[in-house]
Protein backbone atom coordinates (compact mmCIF):
# COMPACT_ATOMS: atom_id res chain seq x y z
CA UNK A 1 0.00 0.00 0.00
CA UNK A 2 1.24 3.37 -0.70
CA UNK A 3 -0.13 6.70 0.87
CA UNK A 4 -0.37 9.51 -1.40
CA UNK A 5 -1.75 13.24 -0.95
CA UNK A 6 -5.08 14.50 -2.13
CA UNK A 7 -3.76 18.03 -2.18
CA UNK A 8 -0.65 16.94 -4.78
CA UNK A 9 -2.37 14.55 -6.87
CA UNK A 10 0.34 15.18 -9.39
CA UNK A 11 3.45 14.11 -6.89
CA UNK A 12 4.30 11.06 -6.07
CA UNK A 13 8.20 10.59 -4.44
CA UNK A 14 10.70 8.81 -5.78
CA UNK A 15 9.92 5.61 -3.48
CA UNK A 16 5.89 6.25 -4.46
CA UNK A 17 7.40 6.27 -8.06
CA UNK A 18 9.75 2.90 -7.94
CA UNK A 19 6.46 0.82 -5.57
CA UNK A 20 4.26 2.02 -8.50
CA UNK A 21 6.74 1.18 -11.72
CA UNK A 22 7.38 -1.75 -10.26
CA UNK A 23 3.75 -3.34 -9.30
CA UNK A 24 2.24 -5.84 -11.04
CA UNK A 25 -0.93 -4.06 -11.14
CA UNK A 26 -2.05 -0.04 -9.62
CA UNK A 27 -5.31 -0.23 -7.53
CA UNK A 28 -6.64 3.11 -5.92
CA UNK A 29 -8.82 3.60 -3.54
CA UNK A 30 -11.81 6.41 -3.22
CA UNK A 31 -9.33 9.22 -1.55
CA UNK A 32 -6.62 8.80 -4.20
CA UNK A 33 -9.11 9.30 -7.53
CA UNK A 34 -6.90 12.59 -8.31
CA UNK A 35 -3.90 10.66 -8.40
CA UNK A 36 -5.47 7.72 -10.21
CA UNK A 37 -6.18 10.43 -13.09
CA UNK A 38 -3.02 11.83 -13.10
CA UNK A 39 -1.44 8.26 -13.59
CA UNK A 40 -3.43 7.41 -16.05
CA UNK A 41 -2.90 10.54 -18.16
CA UNK A 42 0.38 9.53 -17.72
CA UNK A 43 -0.29 6.47 -19.22
CA UNK A 44 -0.37 4.00 -16.21
CA UNK A 45 -3.15 1.67 -16.22
CA UNK A 46 -4.97 2.20 -12.40
CA UNK A 47 -8.27 0.25 -11.22
CA UNK A 48 -10.78 1.90 -8.71
CA UNK A 49 -11.21 -0.42 -5.48
CA UNK A 50 -13.45 0.32 -2.61
CA UNK A 51 -11.39 -1.69 -0.12
CA UNK A 52 -7.11 -2.38 0.70
CA UNK A 53 -7.78 -6.38 0.14
CA UNK A 54 -8.86 -6.10 -3.57
CA UNK A 55 -5.88 -6.81 -4.92
CA UNK A 56 -3.74 -9.58 -5.75
CA UNK A 57 -0.24 -10.64 -4.58
CA UNK A 58 2.33 -7.66 -6.63
CA UNK A 59 -0.10 -5.39 -6.71
CA UNK A 60 0.28 -1.87 -5.21
CA UNK A 61 -3.05 0.33 -3.55
CA UNK A 62 -2.89 3.81 -3.72
CA UNK A 63 -4.85 5.31 -1.17
CA UNK A 64 -4.93 8.70 1.29
CA UNK A 65 -3.20 8.30 5.02
CA UNK A 66 -6.84 8.58 6.52
CA UNK A 67 -8.21 5.58 4.58
CA UNK A 68 -5.01 3.58 5.64
CA UNK A 69 -5.37 4.36 9.42
CA UNK A 70 -9.38 3.48 8.87
CA UNK A 71 -8.51 0.34 7.46
CA UNK A 72 -6.10 -0.52 10.09
CA UNK A 73 -3.33 -1.02 7.77
CA UNK A 74 -0.25 -2.20 8.48
CA UNK A 75 2.92 -0.16 9.43
CA UNK A 76 4.54 -1.16 6.86
CA UNK A 77 2.57 1.31 4.97
CA UNK A 78 4.78 3.38 2.44
CA UNK A 79 4.53 6.98 2.01
CA UNK A 80 4.48 7.66 -1.28
CA UNK A 81 3.67 11.37 -1.57
CA UNK A 82 5.32 12.77 1.59
CA UNK A 83 3.66 16.40 2.02
CA UNK A 84 6.15 19.67 2.08
CA UNK A 85 5.07 22.16 5.11
CA UNK A 86 2.39 24.16 4.40
CA UNK A 87 0.62 21.78 2.14
CA UNK A 88 -2.36 22.07 4.10
CA UNK A 89 -2.72 25.73 2.81
CA UNK A 90 -3.95 24.80 -0.38
CA UNK A 91 -6.95 23.10 1.71
CA UNK A 92 -7.80 27.23 2.74
CA UNK A 93 -7.96 28.19 -0.79
CA UNK A 94 -10.14 25.11 -1.62
CA UNK A 95 -12.81 25.82 0.75
CA UNK A 96 -12.67 29.42 0.06
CA UNK A 97 -13.01 28.44 -3.82
CA UNK A 98 -16.23 26.63 -2.82
CA UNK A 99 -17.61 28.43 -0.46
CA UNK A 100 -17.62 31.79 -3.25
CA UNK A 101 -18.20 29.78 -6.42
CA UNK A 102 -21.71 28.50 -7.36
CA UNK A 103 -23.79 26.94 -5.07
CA UNK A 104 -21.55 27.86 -2.43
CA UNK A 105 -22.34 29.86 0.67
CA UNK A 106 -24.29 32.88 -0.32
CA UNK A 107 -23.29 35.17 2.36
CA UNK A 108 -19.66 34.80 1.40
CA UNK A 109 -20.70 34.90 -2.41
CA UNK A 110 -21.46 38.43 -1.89
CA UNK A 111 -18.97 39.78 0.54
CA UNK A 112 -16.63 42.58 -0.99
CA UNK A 113 -12.64 44.03 0.21
CA UNK A 114 -15.25 47.12 1.65
CA UNK A 115 -17.79 44.60 4.14
CA UNK A 116 -14.70 42.45 4.84
CA UNK A 117 -12.55 45.31 6.64
CA UNK A 118 -13.79 45.52 9.80
CA UNK A 119 -14.00 41.87 10.41
CA UNK A 120 -9.98 41.72 9.44
CA UNK A 121 -9.23 44.47 12.20
CA UNK A 122 -11.28 42.27 14.68
CA UNK A 123 -9.57 38.77 13.75
CA UNK A 124 -6.02 40.92 14.13
CA UNK A 125 -7.18 41.78 17.68
CA UNK A 126 -8.69 38.99 18.42
CA UNK A 127 -5.54 37.14 17.59
CA UNK A 128 -3.05 40.02 19.55
CA UNK A 129 -5.45 39.42 22.65
CA UNK A 130 -4.31 35.46 22.46
CA UNK A 131 -0.86 35.72 22.11
CA UNK A 132 -1.09 38.57 24.97
CA UNK A 133 -2.43 35.61 26.98
CA UNK A 134 0.37 33.47 26.18
CA UNK A 135 -2.62 30.89 24.96
CA UNK A 136 -1.57 28.34 22.20
CA UNK A 137 -5.28 27.03 21.29
CA UNK A 138 -6.52 30.42 21.36
CA UNK A 139 -3.49 31.73 18.94
CA UNK A 140 -3.77 28.67 16.55
CA UNK A 141 -7.85 29.32 16.29
CA UNK A 142 -7.35 32.92 15.77
CA UNK A 143 -4.29 32.76 13.88
CA UNK A 144 -6.32 31.18 11.58
CA UNK A 145 -8.67 33.61 11.33
CA UNK A 146 -6.68 36.18 10.49
CA UNK A 147 -5.74 33.79 7.56
CA UNK A 148 -9.22 33.84 6.51
CA UNK A 149 -9.31 37.05 6.13
CA UNK A 150 -5.93 36.94 3.82
CA UNK A 151 -7.80 33.96 1.32
CA UNK A 152 -10.78 35.61 1.51
CA UNK A 153 -9.79 39.33 0.41
CA UNK A 154 -7.76 37.01 -2.62
CA UNK A 155 -10.61 35.13 -3.59
CA UNK A 156 -12.64 38.28 -3.74
CA UNK A 157 -9.66 40.22 -5.47
CA UNK A 158 -9.43 36.79 -7.99
CA UNK A 159 -12.65 37.95 -9.53
CA UNK A 160 -12.21 41.27 -9.70
CA UNK A 161 -11.18 43.20 -13.83
CA UNK A 162 -8.34 44.25 -15.12
CA UNK A 163 -5.43 45.96 -13.12
CA UNK A 164 -7.71 45.07 -10.19
CA UNK A 165 -7.26 41.38 -10.15
CA UNK A 166 -4.89 39.60 -8.25
CA UNK A 167 -4.93 36.25 -6.25
CA UNK A 168 -3.67 34.17 -3.14
CA UNK A 169 -0.29 33.23 -5.40
CA UNK A 170 0.17 36.93 -6.30
CA UNK A 171 -0.17 37.54 -2.57
CA UNK A 172 2.39 34.84 -1.87
CA UNK A 173 4.61 36.07 -4.75
CA UNK A 174 4.90 39.46 -3.61
CA UNK A 175 6.06 38.44 0.18
CA UNK A 176 8.41 36.05 -0.52
CA UNK A 177 10.59 38.66 -3.07
CA UNK A 178 9.44 41.30 -0.35
CA UNK A 179 11.53 38.81 2.30
CA UNK A 180 14.27 38.23 0.29
CA UNK A 181 14.96 41.85 -1.11
CA UNK A 182 15.05 43.12 2.62
CA UNK A 183 17.01 40.26 4.06
CA UNK A 184 20.24 40.93 2.17
CA UNK A 185 22.26 39.46 4.58
CA UNK A 186 20.58 36.27 4.58
CA UNK A 187 20.26 36.20 0.75
CA UNK A 188 22.09 38.33 -0.65
CA UNK A 189 26.05 39.07 -0.04
CA UNK A 190 25.39 41.85 2.60
CA UNK A 191 27.37 40.24 5.34
CA UNK A 192 26.27 39.80 8.64
CA UNK A 193 24.63 42.33 10.67
CA UNK A 194 23.26 42.95 13.92
CA UNK A 195 19.89 43.44 14.98
CA UNK A 196 20.16 47.33 14.58
CA UNK A 197 21.72 47.06 11.31
CA UNK A 198 19.15 44.35 9.94
CA UNK A 199 16.69 47.05 11.50
CA UNK A 200 18.02 50.27 9.60
CA UNK A 201 18.85 48.63 6.33
CA UNK A 202 14.93 47.18 6.38
CA UNK A 203 13.73 50.97 6.40
CA UNK A 204 16.35 51.95 3.66
CA UNK A 205 14.86 49.48 1.16
CA UNK A 206 11.65 50.00 1.96
CA UNK A 207 11.99 53.52 1.33
CA UNK A 208 14.06 53.27 -2.19
CA UNK A 209 10.98 50.42 -2.72
CA UNK A 210 7.94 53.17 -1.77
CA UNK A 211 9.77 56.12 -2.94
CA UNK A 212 9.22 57.35 0.34
CA UNK A 213 10.22 60.78 1.05
CA UNK A 214 9.45 60.91 5.11
CA UNK A 215 9.50 58.35 7.69
CA UNK A 216 5.57 59.00 8.07
CA UNK A 217 4.60 57.42 4.62
CA UNK A 218 3.46 54.35 4.78
CA UNK A 219 2.55 54.47 8.76
CA UNK A 220 -1.20 53.58 9.25
CA UNK A 221 -2.62 56.07 11.09
CA UNK A 222 -5.62 54.36 11.97
CA UNK A 223 -4.29 52.19 14.74
CA UNK A 224 -4.13 53.45 18.54
CA UNK A 225 -1.96 56.43 18.86
CA UNK A 226 0.33 54.96 21.49
CA UNK A 227 1.40 52.59 18.37
CA UNK A 228 1.49 55.41 15.91
CA UNK A 229 3.59 57.65 17.90
CA UNK A 230 5.69 54.39 18.65
CA UNK A 231 6.27 53.32 15.31
CA UNK A 232 6.67 57.45 13.95
CA UNK A 233 9.24 57.87 16.44
CA UNK A 234 11.01 54.31 16.15
CA UNK A 235 11.38 55.39 12.30
CA UNK A 236 12.57 58.83 13.09
CA UNK A 237 15.13 57.62 15.20
CA UNK A 238 16.46 54.73 13.26
CA UNK A 239 16.70 57.85 10.33
CA UNK A 240 18.18 60.22 12.10
CA UNK A 241 15.56 62.32 12.25
CA UNK A 242 14.03 64.60 15.78
CA UNK A 243 12.16 62.86 18.24
CA UNK A 244 9.69 64.91 20.87
CA UNK A 245 11.71 64.81 23.96
CA UNK A 246 11.31 61.49 26.08
CA UNK A 247 9.52 62.62 29.66
CA UNK A 248 11.05 61.35 32.80
CA UNK A 249 9.85 57.24 33.45
CA UNK A 250 9.16 57.08 37.34
CA UNK A 251 8.17 53.19 36.55
CA UNK A 252 10.86 50.78 37.31
CA UNK A 253 8.60 48.01 35.29
CA UNK A 254 6.23 48.07 32.13
CA UNK A 255 3.50 46.83 34.71
CA UNK A 256 4.23 50.06 36.29
CA UNK A 257 4.24 51.55 33.68
CA UNK A 258 0.78 50.56 32.36
CA UNK A 259 -0.63 51.42 35.89
CA UNK A 260 0.41 55.31 35.85
CA UNK A 261 -1.06 55.79 32.08
CA UNK A 262 -4.20 54.21 33.33
CA UNK A 263 -4.28 56.47 36.13
CA UNK A 264 -3.32 59.37 33.59
CA UNK A 265 -6.67 58.39 30.97
CA UNK A 266 -9.05 57.94 34.16
CA UNK A 267 -7.62 61.73 35.13
CA UNK A 268 -7.90 62.91 31.81
CA UNK A 269 -12.13 61.11 32.08
CA UNK A 270 -12.39 62.76 35.00
CA UNK A 271 -11.94 65.87 33.34
CA UNK A 272 -13.69 65.19 30.62
CA UNK A 273 -10.61 64.56 27.93
CA UNK A 274 -10.59 62.09 25.66
CA UNK A 275 -6.93 60.37 26.71
CA UNK A 276 -6.72 58.98 23.22
CA UNK A 277 -7.46 61.67 20.80
CA UNK A 278 -5.56 64.06 22.89
CA UNK A 279 -2.61 61.65 22.11
CA UNK A 280 -3.69 61.30 18.11
CA UNK A 281 -3.93 65.23 18.13
CA UNK A 282 -0.11 65.24 19.27
CA UNK A 283 1.10 62.11 17.26
CA UNK A 284 -0.47 64.10 14.34
CA UNK A 285 1.20 67.61 15.03
CA UNK A 286 4.70 65.70 15.33
CA UNK A 287 3.83 63.61 11.94
CA UNK A 288 3.95 67.31 10.46
CA UNK A 289 7.04 67.93 12.04
CA UNK A 290 8.46 65.44 10.91
CA UNK A 291 7.31 65.82 7.60
CA UNK A 292 9.16 68.90 7.95
CA UNK A 293 12.25 67.97 9.01
CA UNK A 294 12.63 64.81 6.05
CA UNK A 295 11.77 67.27 3.61
CA UNK A 296 14.62 70.11 4.90
CA UNK A 297 17.46 67.43 5.27
CA UNK A 298 16.66 66.59 1.56
CA UNK A 299 16.64 69.60 0.18
CA UNK A 300 20.00 69.91 1.51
Amino acid sequence: MVTVSPRLPGLLGPAGWRAVAGASGVLALPGAAATARALREAGTEVRDVAAVDAGGPGDVVLLTAEEAAGAGAPDGVLDGAPEPAGAHLLDVVSVMDRLRSPGGCPWDAEQTHASLRGYLLEEAHEAYDAITDEDPVAMREELGDVLLQVAFHARVAAEAPGERRFDVDDVADELVAKLVRRHPHVFGDAGPRDVAAVERGWDEIKAVEKKRRSPTEGVSSSQSAAAWGSALAGRARRADLPTPPAAELSAGTPEELGEQLLATVVAAQQRGWDAEDALRTAVRRYAGRLDAAAAARAQG
